[in-house]
């Protein structure tokens, strides 16, 4: 949507948390609860801080937060992750899971499938990238960060998950510009109704949530692999720019670690701070 249309008044209006809670099945069955801020520095660190107890109301259950604009939003690796108002959706889910952080080992990769599911269903096919991005016709589309915090209390041992998604409706000009590569955007999700969107989306999260809580990341394995943007292509493993493997990508295992054919065999790579880049074939 161009800046004409927008002095036209076609920009989507505001999100409302009660017309998204009423929109969806979860929030409805009261698994979860929905709030919305104009403006945050991040929605991920405002949740971490809930969790913490070390900021605002303290957490009691799932809850998801959206805001019409992040100033500080951040992706994986402690990189910055750029937006503007009206022409994304930013939000955070907390979650809170019982047992240590060895518990969550694939969950960015199963939010993925629950994301790239949701967006199907909805007429928007799309590809995942290792470990934690949405791919449209090539480009990023979406980014997942999850982050944790261990919860407070005597209940036992438990940890909140804070899942944070930042996804590109539509791309002006001027903030790929500021982005410095190509990325994708989805106009037709663009002019859709922002809280049936985010509705949508929420009962994707919980639906799959609840199964990871379940059986972790082995009921994902094979959904994640059917969907994987750079199946059999030639790829890079970049430690901050240096390269430590390389391979032809081959999906991952039921840990989620990326599985890379290479000249020695078949190694598994955790995702860590490494990222992928894919490589010219040969």
């Amino acid at each position: 949507m161009n800046a004409a249309a927008h002095a036209a008044g076609e920009r989507p209006g505001a999100m409302d948390a009660a017309r998204i809670a009423a929109l969806s099945q979860s929030a409805r069955d009261g698994l979860a609860k929905v709030e919305v801020v104009r403006e945050t520095g991040s929605t991920n660190a405002d949740l971490l801080a809930r969790a913490a107890g070390s900021c605002g109301p303290q957490l009691s259950g799932p809850l998801l937060l959206a805001a019409e604009h992040q100033s500080a939003g951040r992706g994986r690796a402690g990189r910055s992750w750029l937006s503007a108002p009206g022409h994304s959706l930013t939000f955070s889910l907390a979650w809170k899971f019982d047992g240590g952080l060895q518990r969550l080992s694939g969950l960015p990769l199963a939010v993925g499938v629950a994301l790239a599911e949701t967006l199907d269903r909805l007429g928007q096919p799309v590809r995942l990238k290792w470990p934690n991005d949405l791919l449209k016709d090539g480009d990023k589309l979406a980014g997942i960060l999850v982050e944790t915090q261990r919860a407070a209390g005597p209940a036992g041992d438990a940890t909140w998950a804070i899942v944070g998604i930042g996804l590109n409706l539509a791309m002006p000009d001027e903030l790929e510009a500021r982005i410095g590569r190509s990325v994708a955007a989805v106009p037709w999700l663009a002019r859709m109704d922002r809280d049936a969107l985010v509705a949508a989306i929420l009962d994707g999260l919980v639906a799959s949530l609840q199964q990871f809580a379940q059986a972790g990341f082995a009921a994902f394995g094979a959904r994640w692999n059917l969907l994987h943007g750079w199946q059999g292509e030639p790829v890079a493993v970049l430690d901050h720019g240096k390269i430590l493997h390389e391979g032809l990508a081959a999906g991952v295992d039921d840990a989620g670690r990326l599985l890379l054919d290479g000249e020695h065999g078949r190694i598994a790579i955790a995702a860590g701070d490494v990222s992928l880049r894919m490589q010219a074939a040969d």
